[in-house]
C-alpha cells in the first residue's frame, strides 16, 4: 500500500498541465447581472396582498399589458384582499446571472431566482419577462421561463419538514443575451494571461515554454500572476495563436503546503507538501458519565412515616491512556497520517492536533479553517 502511494505521488508530480488549465484570458472575464421580476403560478405560497411592492409591481405589469388598473394602489390592494385578484399566487423575486466573456446576443445563460417577500415556496412557478442589468445600468439579458426548485417545505398538524431552500430556484438557459460586453481581445497589441494560482515558478515555466516555441520576447511576465503575449494583429491568426498557446503542456510549480479543515463536517485535507518539524504529540479526552437511579423509601411498620422518593446519582470520570507519538524532523504526509491513525484519533481530535501543531510552530503549512 505504501509503495502504491509513493508511486501515485511520483506519477502525479511528473504530469504536466495545459496552459488552458493553469491560466485565464484577461479579456474573458465574466460580468454579474441582476434584475427584479415576478413569479406567477404558485399554489398559494406567494407573497399575498400584505406585500405592497408585489401588488404595485403586478398593477404596473397589468397596465402595460392593457389591463386597466388606473386607480390608486389602495384600490388595487383592496381588490386583492377581497378575492378579486389572488396575489397569493405571485411572488416578487430577484434574478441574478453571470454573463460569460465573449457572450454574443442570442446565446443562453443560466439564471438564479430568489424570493424577497413573504413567499414560502417557488416550486411550480414561472418567471415573467425580466430585464437583467449590469453595473453600468444597461440591459444585457432578458430572462423568462419555468423555475426548477429542488427545495421542499411541508407542514401539517404543527409539524414542519424542510429539505433544501424552497424560496430559491434556477432556470437553466433561462436568459437570452441581448448586448455584447466590449473587450480588448481584438484591439490590444498584447494579450494578458492570468495564472489561476499566483505562483512565480508556474509563471516562469509558462513564459519559458512559450518563448522556447515561438521565439524570445513573445511572452513576458509582469508579476507572479500576469503574463503578456505579443499576438498577431490579424484576428484569425490571433485565434489560432491562442489555440496553440492554451494546448501547450507546462510543468507547474509545487503548490503551497496547506491543511484545510472543515470544522462543521470534520473533513481534513492535507496537501502532500506538508512537513512537520520535531514534535511529540499526545491527545486524550476526559469523559464524565452521570447515572441517576430513582428509588422509593418506605417507612417502617406503625412508624406513621411517609413514603419518600430518593434519587441516587453516580458520577464516573474516565481518561483513556493515549500513547504519545513522536514526529521526526521533515516527516511527510504519509507519516503524519500513519502516526495519527495509530492513536485512533477521530476527525475532531485530528483537527485539535493540527491546530496545536500550528500554534507550536511545528506545522510547516498554512492552516485554513472553513
Amino acid at each position: 500500500m505504501a509503495l502504491a502511494l509513493a508511486l501515485s505521488l511520483s506519477c502525479t508530480s511528473a504530469l504536466a498541465d495545459r496552459i488552458k488549465d493553469l491560466t485565464t484570458l484577461a479579456a474573458m472575464r465574466s460580468n454579474q447581472l441582476i434584475g427584479y421580476g415576478l413569479v406567477v403560478g404558485l399554489q398559494g405560497t406567494g407573497d399575498g396582498a400584505d406585500v405592497s411592492f408585489t401588488a404595485q409591481s403586478m398593477k404596473t405589469l397589468l397596465n402595460r399589458l392593457g389591463v386597466s388598473m388606473e386607480g390608486p394602489l389602495s384600490d388595487f390592494e383592496t381588490a386583492t384582499s377581497s378575492g378579486k385578484l389572488d396575489i397569493k399566487n405571485v411572488a416578487a423575486v430577484m434574478v441574478t446571472a453571470e454573463l460569460p466573456g465573449f457572450a454574443k446576443p442570442g446565446q443562453k445563460i443560466d439564471i438564479n431566482v430568489s424570493a424577497i417577500g413573504k413567499a414560502s415556496n417557488l416550486r411550480g412557478g414561472t418567471l415573467l419577462l425580466s430585464s437583467l442589468r449590469g453595473v453600468d445600468g444597461e440591459i444585457y439579458a432578458l430572462a423568462q421561463g419555468a423555475l426548477t426548485a429542488t427545495g421542499i417545505d411541508a407542514a401539517a398538524a404543527g409539524s414542519k419538514v424542510a429539505v433544501g431552500v424552497p424560496t430559491a430556484a434556477r432556470i437553466p438557459s433561462g436568459a437570452t443575451v441581448e448586448r455584447i460586453v466590449d473587450n480588448p481581445f481584438d484591439k490590444a497589441d498584447r494579450i494578458v494571461l492570468n495564472v489561476r494560482e499566483s505562483d512565480f515558478t508556474t509563471t516562469n515555466a509558462i513564459v519559458n515554454a512559450i518563448n522556447g516555441r515561438f521565439g524570445n520576447d513573445v511572452a513576458r511576465a509582469l508579476d507572479g500572476v500576469s503574463i503578456t503575449l505579443q499576438a498577431p494583429q490579424d484576428l484569425t491568426q490571433r485565434v489560432a495563436f491562442m489555440s496553440m498557446i492554451e494546448n501547450m503542456d507546462v510543468m507547474p510549480g509545487e503548490p503551497t503546503a496547506r491543511v484545510v479543515v472543515n470544522a462543521k463536517t470534520g473533513t481534513v485535507v492535507i496537501s502532500r507538501n506538508v512537513r512537520v518539524t520535531a514534535a511529540a504529540v499526545t491527545h486524550g479526552t476526559i469523559s464524565v458519565s452521570i447515572a441517576a437511579t430513582n428509588e422509593v423509601s418506605q417507612p417502617g411498620p406503625f412508624s406513621q412515616g411517609q413514603t419518600t422518593a430518593v434519587q441516587n446519582a453516580e458520577v464516573k470520570v474516565t481518561e483513556p491512556n493515549k500513547p504519545m507519538f513522536l514526529f521526526q524532523p521533515g516527516v511527510d504526509l504519509r507519516q503524519i497520517v500513519d502516526a495519527v491513525n495509530q492513536v485512533g484519533a477521530s476527525p475532531s481530535s485530528l483537527i485539535a492536533i493540527l491546530e496545536a501543531l500550528k500554534s507550536s510552530g511545528s506545522l510547516r503549512a498554512e492552516l485554513i479553517v472553513i
